[in-house]
């Protein structure tokens, strides 16, 4: 009986004492993975490691984050306001201590430590680099573990706070965020919560009441990726010279994209209400959408294609091939179904529903014009009758749909119900004709 404990007690001190370094090696090597997943999944993310110093029980990293020429890139400049063509984002930092070893002793010497086995449990903290070198710390910590199979869960803890500088003033309040990737099978699930931020510079004011989301995200052979996505986001509000701007009252937005096979359907729900809008005041939008039967190879060479252009140095070429990818996607058939599509306004909620059947056919020849002889489609439409006379007055155009019988009254509203299929189109039950150069 002795000699069992010994031998447990030794296994043990092994498992403390010696595992750390040979560990050590293995955990770099996994966050370093889960962190260059990531980066070719989102594209357009670039990751470099500045150094790494690994010790007995615990080491030392840093990594640098950057956003390279792309969608997200575009549209963060975008949101920034005019900038010249030499200006460059901010790189983000983040520094990481590892305490590693299949029990990490050194961790319990921290905030969130555990003797959880895995591979380490590592703390991050994160800064702002500017193009002119200058450093400015991000508030906030991030929480690592690895565990046994390679896999990395982390925690971005963010306590209520405010920072001034400049005439400016944010603050924030609670924030926990939690990613869990795994790079063995390249999935990523998450979920997170943002209580609340607000910027002020005594001039413009932005904020936001609250912020949650989550979602399970899996690669694919075809470069799409699939699972379930959530988010939902209270008061977001702008204001100039304490003037309103208008603003988001409520958004919430639930999508999942499956694969069937070699093809992809997906559906999404989506509610928003918005505030303060010029000459309307308060409108609200709903939506459900569903896909069906989408070619999983061709949408991925569309989107890959379309996320390289920007990146390109021939970016016509590159959307050329996108025009090709898109055109064989709609040869190779799918459903678009729009089961609502309602906005709400003081006048009223003008209701619709679309319904989009693209038949597949040879590739072979097939042109955009072909389209409109494959095609089966229906929309109906509402229009509240008060919103009607009120476009009356700000816009001609609406005179002509009523007179030429696109919009029939029907009730307290105007409506609209139009069909296609096989070339010929009907709207409220008269046939269209559509000039046989358009369909040759």
């Amino acid at each position: 009986m002795k000699k069992g404990v010994v031998g447990v007690l030794v296994l043990l001190a092994l498992v403390v004492l010696v595992s750390p370094g040979i560990v050590g090696r293995l955990a770099e090597k996994s966050m370093d993975e889960n962190l260059n997943w990531a980066a070719q999944e989102s594209g357009d993310v670039r990751v470099t490691s500045e150094h790494f110093t690994r010790g007995w029980f615990s080491s030392e990293g840093t990594h640098r984050i950057e956003l390279r020429d792309g969608d997200l890139r575009s549209a963060i400049m975008a949101l920034a306001g005019p900038l010249d063509a030499t200006d460059e984002l901010p790189v983000l930092i983040i520094h990481t201590k590892l305490d590693h070893g299949l029990i990490p002793v050194s961790s319990m010497s921290r905030e969130q430590g555990s003797l959880a086995p895995g591979l380490g449990s590592a703390v991050s903290t994160l800064q702002l680099e500017m193009e002119n070198g200058e450093t400015l710390d991000i508030p906030g910590t991030i929480y690592s573990k690895v565990g046994l199979a390679g896999e990395l869960l982390s925690n971005y803890v963010l306590e209520p706070g405010s920072h001034t500088e400049g005439g400016s003033t944010a603050s924030w309040g609670a924030t926990d965020i939690q990613i869990k990737t795994d790079p063995t099978n390249s999935t990523a699930a998450f979920h997170g919560t943002v209580s609340s931020v607000s910027i002020d510079d005594g001039r413009e004011k932005m904020s936001l009441g609250s912020l949650t989301f989550a979602g399970n995200q899996a690669s694919t052979e075809y470069g799409i990726a699939v699972g379930d996505v959530s988010f939902e986001l209270e008061d977001l509000n702008g204001s100039v010279g304490g003037n309103s701007a208008g603003g988001l009252q409520s958004m919430s937005v639930m999508a999942e994209t499956a694969l069937d096979g070699a093809a992809v359907n997906a559906d999404a729900t989506v509610s928003m209400v918005m505030q303060g809008l010029p000459q309307f005041g308060e409108m609200s939008f709903d939506m459900e959408f569903g896909l069906a039967g989408a070619d999983a190879e061709l949408l991925g060479r569309v989107q890959r294609t379309l996320e390289g252009a920007g990146v390109s140095q021939d970016p016509m070429a590159a959307y050329a091939t996108a025009e090709s990818d898109l055109l064989a996607l709609f040869a190779a058939g799918f459903e678009m179904n729009f089961e609502q599509f309602n906005v709400t306004l003081p006048q009223g909620t003008v209701t619709s529903k679309m319904l989009f059947s693209f038949e597949e056919k040879d590739p072979a020849g097939f042109a955009w014009t072909s389209l409109l002889l494959t095609t089966e489609a229906a929309i109906d439409l509402s229009i509240p009758e008060p919103l009607v006379e009120m476009l009356l007055q700000v816009q001609p155009g609406m005179a002509m749909a009523i007179g030429g019988g696109y919009l029939v009254k029907s009730g307290d509203a105007y409506v609209l119900a139009a069909e296609m299929k096989k070339g010929l189109l009907t709207i409220n039950g008269a046939p269209i004709p559509i000039p046989f150069g358009v369909v040759r």
